[in-house]
Order: structure tokens, then sequence, then C-alpha cells
């Protein structure tokens, strides 16, 4: 395999839910991030091979191959082709690792992964609402009780003892380092002005009162989670939201011959199977495979990216692997920030390789549960 490096990752903005870019056509979102990142990197389009994004809700303004129709959108040339994958909240970090396997196996020397999620206009759960066939879980022969999301975070929080106070503590901190890395400019450099929207709208002013008095998601009426109900609140739980981010990798020998600096490593990736009851569990075989696979620990990681879907993932996640809670999402995550749900992943790549940049650390890991009961995995190495 070659080596494969990432020479420019960008973002929009996270856009509050009915917030500044809740009315930006997904496409067009899309489209300002895969242009960004060709041109910030003084790249000929043209080189690019191949353009792999992640989108979860494919339907209404997101079907159709909504990264093909952004590439064009964007004015880029029509003969760089281009697909949409879905692996749930993975989507967009599942294609940061495609495109990592397509350029390290010689498919391509360039490859632009990216994602979106407009979630002001496609809600969660679009593409299921209403079908003819049913939900997928319905279907004779599926082996496993079917959780909802929230039920699964319940019951992680609950095999992982962790009380409501974990839980509103973790979200807390979420709040306070976003506020600080704004307050910092830490994010100055990967942002995408799109509408006018030129920062987070996620993040709120909150405090421990404030978040103990919070109604939580799921109510004791839930037969699942039983009479006590559940622990999780709109506090500690990631934000419904609208953006779009792009990574820009190619071979370490093509950024050579291009002039072109190398700002990190893909040093592995992978996707991972987990307990589709739980289902918010993948982190962690994700974090182990990679560490296994690498000879490295968890000590040697000096920034994780890891999507706070729901406070007690995060948490169990660091229990299981015990990891230093301040390289854990420095610059806080989905609670503060939000969560386009198929951009995410190349939103995290993106703070990822800032960060490393920014602290001078060496390492860095990004991983995410997904629907289903899977999690992607990617480590990199600052350059």
């Amino acid at each position: 395999m070659r080596d494969v490096v990432i020479v420019e990752a960008v973002r929009t903005p996270i856009g509050r839910r009915k917030g500044g870019l809740s009315e930006v056509h997904p496409v067009n979102l899309l489209a300002a991030v895969q242009r960004a990142a060709v041109e910030r990197a003084g790249l000929d389009p043209a080189e690019v091979g191949q353009v792999i994004g992640g989108c979860v809700s494919q339907t209404g303004r997101q079907a159709a191959n909504i990264t093909r129709s952004a590439w064009l959108t964007a004015g880029l040339p029509y003969e760089v082709a281009a697909c949409t994958v879905d692996a749930q909240c993975g989507s967009s970090q599942q294609a940061v690792n495609l495109a990592a396997a397509l350029v390290g196996a010689g498919t391509v020397d360039v490859a632009l992964a990216c994602g979106v999620e407009a979630m002001s206009q496609i809600p969660l759960g679009s593409t299921m609402a209403g079908g003819a066939l049913g939900y997928p879980w319905e279907v004779e022969g599926y082996p496993y009780q079917w959780t909802s999301q929230f039920q699964g975070a319940e019951l992680i929080a609950r095999e992982w003892g962790l009380g409501r106070a974990d839980l509103d503590r973790f979200g807390a901190e979420s709040q306070r380092r976003a506020a600080l890395a704004w307050q910092e400019g830490r994010f100055d450099g990967q942002i995408v002005e799109v509408a006018g929207v030129t920062r987070d709208e996620g993040p709120r002013e909150t405090t421990l009162e404030g978040l103990a008095g919070l109604k939580p998601v799921v109510g004791p009426d839930d037969p699942l989670i039983g009479p006590e109900g559940g622990l999780h609140t709109a506090g500690t739980s990631s934000q419904i939201s609208d953006g779009a981010a792009a990574v820009l990798l190619m071979t370490a020998e093509k950024a050579a011959a291009l002039g072109l600096r190398p700002r990190a490593r893909v040093v592995d990736t992978c996707l991972a199977g987990s307990d589709p009851v739980l289902m918010l569990t993948g982190p962690i075989p994700a974090t182990r495979r990679l560490l296994a696979r690498s000879g490295r620990a968890m000590s040697d990681i000096d920034v994780v990216e890891i999507n706070e879907a729901f406070a007690s993932v995060v948490l169990a996640w660091q229990a299981e692997l015990k990891a230093d809670e301040t390289t854990v999402n420095p610059n806080g995550g989905a609670i503060a920030l939000g969560h386009p749900l198929g951009g995410t992943g190349a939103f995290l790549t993106t703070k990822a390789v800032h960060e490393l940049e920014r602290s001078g650390g060496e390492h860095a890991l990004v991983t995410m549960c997904c629907g289903g009961g899977m999690g992607t995995g990617t480590l990199l190495q600052r350059l």
C-alpha cells in the first residue's frame, strides 16, 4: 500500500436547526466545501480521481447521488466521478476511509472525501417514514430486538453504571470546551463561510444546575427502559444540525510532485461491527482494532475526536479504553457543536487535522458510533 496523506481539510460552520444554514440547499452546502478544499490546496480539480461523499438521509434534496450533484454545481470538471455512501452516522468518515483505500491501492492518486446533512430540511428518519416495505427490522428473520438510538444510549448508561450527574458534567464540559475553542480562534483556519454564517451556531451558555433541570428524552412509558425513565436530555445528546465538510487525500509522491504540503498521514482505517441492540458501542472495537494493528497504545494518541452522539457513548468508550479525558474532544463535540449526520465524520477528521497542527501532537484518532451497531475508525499521524 502506498502512503496516503491529507493535504487539506475544511468544513462549514455547523448550523443549528432552523438556523443560518437551514434554507441552504444541501447540494450547495456540499459544493461549497468541495470547491474550497481544492482551491485552498491550490490543486487543479482535474487531478481528483474520484469524489466519495457521505449522507444518511438520501431522499428529497439529498437524493440522486448528492456528491455528484454538488461537484457539478460547484463548477468542477464533469470528467471526475463521484458516489455517495451510507454508513449511517459514520457515512463521511467511511467516505474518508474509502478514499484513503482507493489512493493507497493505486486506483487513483488523488481523492476527495466529503459529507453533508441538512437536517432542518431532511429530518432524521425521512428515508424510512411511510415506506411501502416497512422498516428494515420488520423483515422476517431479523434476529435482534430493534432499539432506537435513544434507547441504545440509555442501555449503555445502565451497563456502564453512569448516572445523570455523570452525563450532565460531560455535557457542560463539551459546551465549555467549544466556547473556549471559538474564543481562542482554534477553528478559524478550517471554516468555509456559507450564507453569511461564519461560526458554529450550536454552543450555548449552560450550567450544571440548568442541565439538571432538563427533562429526559426517554420517558417512563418506554417499554424497554422501564418506569425509571432515561437519563439523557437535550443537554447531553447531540444536536440536530446542518453542515458539510471535505478532506483532500493523495499519495505522498503526488503531493511532492505537485508541491503540496502533506499535513497528516492516514496510518490505518477500519469499520467495526458492534452489538446492534446497544447499537452505539462501535467506537470501542474500532479503537481496539486500530491500536492493535498499528502497534500503538492509547497513551500514544494526542487527540481524539469521538462523536458525542450521547454522553454515555463517550463515557463508556473512555472507561473501556482508559483514555486521558484531556485529549478527548479538546474543542468540544456534537453536544455543543452539533451533529449533521452524514457530514460529521469529515467534520471530525477536519477538526483532528487542525488540532494536531495547533497543539503539536503526533497522532489523532477519529471514531464514531453508527446506526445498526457499527464503529468507524481512522488513525492519523501529523507530518
